[in-house]
């Protein structure tokens, strides 16, 4: 789906989950054909002619002005993550020229830093979700069933969301999965607007809704939302219960590249679990595999 049909179909969806009365319009006297606010109540709400507005959710506008876009999302009452999405969509970077892309790779300063933390489960991933790299333990809380050597080769890493979705042991893997799955699906969604030429994200959303209902059942309702921080609560197959805190640190270039750390409270159960994780096993440090070096600066989840 294009980007001015992205708009359009998220447009819609944040209009049918309010009703005239939710902001303080009259009920309409007749019955409607659909669920919430009409183009010409929202229009109104948020200052705006009706036909520019039209124009927009059509995909027949591309200069909507700031003051324009914040006005609708004031009348939508969006989310701050909702509101920068619905930028991200109706002003859409000028398209690229096509290039192919190049395998993204850990630097090796993430990875000797990932060796560092030996007693904390640490991921690095690219805005994909993509795993690049993982510390022993990071791999033994995720993906133990999985290669700890597959990040090295691009054809061959584990992506968090896809395995989330697909992948029978990670489903396991979360108590909360529903909720697991809505958050990482409206992050997901939330980088597909900022970064609307990627072919390879394009592709694992396309494989997604192609092979589970439910993504497909929760994309159709446009979620988005960033999550950067807070808990998971895990049932591990080897160490049974553990609730982690998350911290989700985006690194300071421009890759869109990120270190996914947990930790437990001290002195907790979970605190133990994760000590006993950590002691049933201790392979050695991350080999270099692919690790190449990228350049500084160079040019999103």
């Amino acid at each position: 789906m294009g980007t001015q049909s992205e708009l359009g179909a998220f447009l819609r969806s944040r209009r049918a989950r309010l009703r005239p009365e939710d902001v303080g319009l009259p009920p309409h006297g007749t019955r409607r054909r659909v669920p919430g606010l009409r183009r010409e109540e929202l229009a109104l709400l948020a200052g705006v002619s009706v036909t520019h507005y039209t124009r927009l959710e059509q995909g027949q506008s591309t200069n909507a002005s700031e003051a324009v876009l914040d006005a609708i999302a004031r009348a939508l009452r969006l989310s701050e993550d909702e509101c920068a999405h619905l930028k991200d969509l109706a002003r859409p970077a000028r398209p690229r020229r096509p290039q192919a892309p190049r395998p993204e790779h850990a630097r090796p300063g993430l990875r000797n830093l990932l060796n560092a933390m030996g007693e904390v489960p640490a991921v690095v991933l690219d805005r994909r979700n993509d795993v690049l790299a993982w510390n022993p333990l990071g791999h033994a809380l995720l993906a133990g069933h999985i290669d700890p050597d597959s990040p090295d080769s691009p054809t061959q890493r584990p992506n968090l969301t896809r395995m989330l979705f697909l992948d029978a042991h990670t489903r396991e893997l979360y108590t909360e999965w529903e909720e697991e799955a809505r958050t990482a699906l409206a992050a997901l969604r939330l980088t597909a607007g900022r970064h609307p030429d990627d072919r390879h994200l394009a592709e694992l959303i396309g494989q997604l809704a192609m092979n589970s209902p439910e993504f497909s059942a929760m994309w159709s309702r446009h979620p988005v939302r960033n999550c950067t921080s807070g808990a998971k609560r895990f049932h591990h197959p080897l160490v049974g219960p553990m609730e982690l805190e998350f911290e989700s640190m985006h690194l300071s270039d421009a890759s869109g590249q990120r270190l996914l750390a947990y930790s437990a409270e001290p002195g907790t159960p979970s605190e133990a679990a994760l000590r006993l994780l950590s002691a049933a096993g201790r392979p050695g440090p991350i080999r270099p595999g692919c690790a190449r070096s990228r350049p500084c600066a160079s040019g999103r989840p």
